[in-house]
């Protein structure tokens, strides 16, 4: 079984977010590994295992698109326990939105040929749009299941479940196929000392936009379907309203939540 897993490298949510340049990109000097793709690897790896690993002929590949960075994503995937790495990575892909984005990673499945599984997260924790997963699969032409809690694969079929707020509905669908996994799907691995040790082994390999075919006029700011025309820093936050009790404070209070339209 080959499986991808789209993951991303995505500014640390424990650091300031800052935008640069005239596109307003986010700035990622500070970035790991997408929490919520972690889910989706952890699912992909649950899947080979259970039909005997890499020995079986089980592949894991995780795939990221992004500057020279976006390699350590890759790289805590491998540590994780996939297979192997690809990293997409062109000059013209800089600014590149949802559309622009999927377009570039369908050219990069189908170029890694045979694919029986992509595995996405259910967003990326920057962009979190969510776009992406369904735009890819409409690309690529497959059927897509979306925010899966449950993901299982017997022979040329997978059977997901989708939780919503007050049901839940089982899904199924042939392979190939994309899905998008949830955050309730698993617990995923830390990478231990052995898996560390072995990524080291493990092979990425590097693809352009020339070699998956995409013209560079259809990915980047020139590309994208949209674009980010303004931004400015958040206002620092104020300091709170303080109400002394002098035998009002319950009137006081009442009065201020009237005011903030929460009552």
């Amino acid at each position: 079984m080959k499986i991808v897993v789209l993951v991303k490298h995505v500014p640390d949510a424990q650091f300031d977010r800052h935008l640069n340049g005239e596109g307003y990109t986010a700035d990622r000097d500070e970035s790991i590994l997408s929490e919520l793709d972690e889910y989706a690897l952890e699912a992909a790896l649950q899947l080979a295992e259970a039909r005997g690993g890499s020995k079986a002929g089980n592949q894991v590949i995780a795939l990221s698109m992004g500057p020279a960075g976006a390699v350590n994503a890759i790289k805590k995937s491998l540590q994780m326990g996939a297979t192997e790495g690809v990293h997409l990575t062109d000059g013209a892909l800089a600014g590149s939105d949802a559309a622009a984005t999927s377009l570039a990673l369908a050219a990069a499945v189908r170029h890694l040929g045979g694919v029986d599984l992509v595995i996405t997260g259910m967003a990326s924790t920057d962009g979190e749009t969510s776009l992406v997963p369904a735009q890819l699969a409409e690309r690529l032409g497959l059927p897509q299941v979306t925010f899966a809690s449950t993901l299982e694969v017997d022979g040329g079929r997978l059977t997901a479940r989708r939780d919503a707020d007050t049901s839940s509905e089982t899904v199924e669908a042939p392979l190939p196929a994309v899905v998008s996994v949830t955050d309730q799907i698993n617990e995923p691995r830390y990478p231990n000392f052995k898996g560390i040790i072995a990524a080291k082994r493990k092979s990425i390999s590097t693809l352009s936009l020339a070699d998956i075919g995409v013209d560079p006029a259809q990915v980047g700011f020139a590309g994208s379907w949209t674009t980010v025309t303004s931004a400015e820093q958040r206002p620092p936050r104020t300091a709170g309203t303080i109400i002394t009790d002098e035998g009002d404070a319950g009137i006081k209070l009442v009065d201020f939540l009237a005011a903030q339209k929460l009552l």
